[in-house]
């Protein structure tokens, strides 16, 4: 029986770009379904650069204009990967035309503008996903298991860090391509929109809802020259960002944020505390969970363990190869691709969907809002 086809529309090639056009290339080859995916446009402004990225990747053609891609007959899936200043009037345009999305992280600008993309794939009834990839680490899926399981008992703490020092130099430009992640009117935010947000959407998935939060900011490079003006222009987004909160379940939370960690290139952990265990990740050593079993029968061998997550019973490592051997960072966006086939075949969406991740952005806010007030500040429900 020939497989029902998922064509998808990328806009965007960067390092987004690549890493899911390399998702929808493996999926097929370990994660076998009724669907496959074929790579039917590319889209970019730069002709040249569009088709270069289409001729490595796989596409059958390209566009240079989005609003031309969106409303093609022949794409049934837009994955959103630009700065995110064009996710919301994409989203908005796909979902009209009918499209599924896929939209890569934080959802929106701010929780406004990501109120309205959720309303939006909400009365089209279109497929819908953002790339909190992190998620689907399997160690990271582990933990979520054994969380639902109820084996941590009473959560007490979770705290997360992550952590960079790419942008330390003070003559390094902000804006254009490659460094509009500096530009808030291209970014929304620094780092708690690019880093935190990941740290972030996993702690709602592992722990529940942030109720509230107490936030700092620091800019440490007030000016830089904006490759688009020549100009040097004043720097809008965070470059560091610090706070504390309460989760709904009454846990507390604590989470560091920085591009100005020297030796730190992309250092991401997470460390939950319950009354019966504690559970720690870091993306360093990504294929291990790091288990304290407070309940451990033999209290003398009792201590922190550490899980080599390749069995073919942890989750989705049955799909790759023999116990033992690791997968990489890749991989999680592959899983992504794998679990959104699922939710269209099953008909129970998978996510984070753009309802799930108006939660995060609703943090988002809530941080920002804080920084600037120097008050505890609730996070707003929906």
């Amino acid at each position: 029986m020939a497989k029902k086809q998922l064509r998808v529309g990328m806009i965007g090639y960067g390092f987004m770009g690549r890493a899911h056009s390399n998702a929808y290339r493996q999926v097929g080859q370990f994660f076998p379904s009724d669907h496959q995916v074929v790579l039917k446009a590319a889209c970019a402004r730069d002709p040249d650069k569009a088709r270069a990225f289409a001729d490595q990747w796989g596409y059958e053609s390209v566009e240079t204009d989005w609003r031309k891609l969106v409303e093609r007959p022949d794409i049934d899936a837009v994955d959103i990967c630009t700065p995110n200043n064009l996710h919301k009037e994409i989203a908005l345009a796909a979902a009209a035309n009918g499209k599924a999305i896929l939209c890569e992280k934080p959802l929106a600008m701010n929780a406004a503008e990501g109120r309205e993309m959720v309303a939006a794939v909400e009365k089209a009834g279109v497929p819908n996903m953002v790339w909190y990839n992190y998620r689907r680490i399997p160690a990271v899926t582990l933990a979520k298991r054994i969380v639902d399981e109820g084996r941590l008992g009473k959560v007490f703490h979770y705290r997360a860090k992550f952590l960079q020092d790419w942008t330390i130099k003070a003559e390094l430009p902000q804006g254009g391509q490659g460094l509009w992640r500096l530009d808030v009117a291209a970014a929304g935010s620094g780092v708690s929109g690019d880093l935190l947000a990941h740290c972030i959407d996993t702690s709602i998935w592992l722990n529940g809802r942030l109720e509230s939060v107490c936030a700092m900011t620091e800019t440490f490079v007030k000016e830089r020259m904006h490759n688009l003006t020549g100009k040097v222009e004043k720097v809008g987004i965070d470059d560091a960002c610090t706070f504390i909160g309460r989760y709904e379940n009454g846990s507390l939370a604590n989470f560091e944020s920085t591009r100005y960690a020297r030796g730190h290139k992309a250092l991401y952990t997470f460390e939950i505390n319950g009354e019966d265990m504690s559970l720690f990740w870091d993306l360093h050593d990504l294929h291990r969970l790091q288990i304290f079993d407070y309940k451990d029968p033999d209290a003398r061998g009792r201590g922190w363990k550490s899980v080599h997550v390749t069995d073919g019973d942890h989750p989705y490592m049955g799909n790759w190869w023999v116990p033992g051997l690791s997968i990489g960072y890749d991989a999680s966006f592959t899983h992504q691709v794998a679990d959104f086939i699922k939710g269209l075949e099953t008909g129970k969406p998978e996510g984070p969907t753009f309802r799930d991740a108006l939660e995060t952005q609703s943090v988002l806010d809530a941080i920002l809002d804080s920084a600037k007030s120097q008050k505890w500040v609730n996070v707003a429900k929906g």
